[in-house]
């Protein structure tokens, strides 16, 4: 369960789809099916910084950020993972770790705005998000 006092940005709630939790970060899914995209959201409130965080919550978010980046690196068979806590746009501390192919629509840029999104199909999205639980231990 998060902490009472932690929700998730609406931003975040209106562009991904909830994959599940892990011990510290909710694992969430783009909705943009241009790229195998998923987002870690430390559940602690204010968190804005990596450095907001406490020793052991930063030690944590890197286990679950090598965990997931593994499982996605898996699943794709990606040429190369990106991994950014940016949050120019989004203020809440979140991880992006997408999966690139040198011949993706952005490749070798970022991306963001590369390309319009895309939605996911719906069956395939839901055959993704399975595989990934798996991976990661969600089920």
């Amino acid at each position: 369960m998060p902490p009472a006092d932690w929700s998730l940005h609406p931003q975040l709630l209106n562009d991904t789809i909830a994959v599940g939790d892990l011990p510290l970060s909710r694992v969430l899914l783009s909705k943009d099916a241009g790229y195998p995209w998923l987002l870690l959201v430390p559940r602690r409130a204010g968190a804005v910084e990596i450095i907001d965080l406490d020793a052991a919550d930063q030690a944590q978010l890197m286990t679950e950020i090598a965990c997931v980046s593994r499982a996605l690196k898996d699943a794709t068979g990606c040429d190369k993972l990106n991994v950014a806590a940016l949050g120019n746009m989004v203020p809440q501390l979140h991880v992006h770790i997408i999966a690139r192919r040198t011949g993706d629509a952005a490749w070798p840029g970022p991306v963001w705005g590369a390309k319009p999104p895309r939605d996911h199909d719906p069956e395939a999205m839901e055959q993704f998000i399975r595989a990934l639980r798996g991976k990661i231990w969600l089920d």
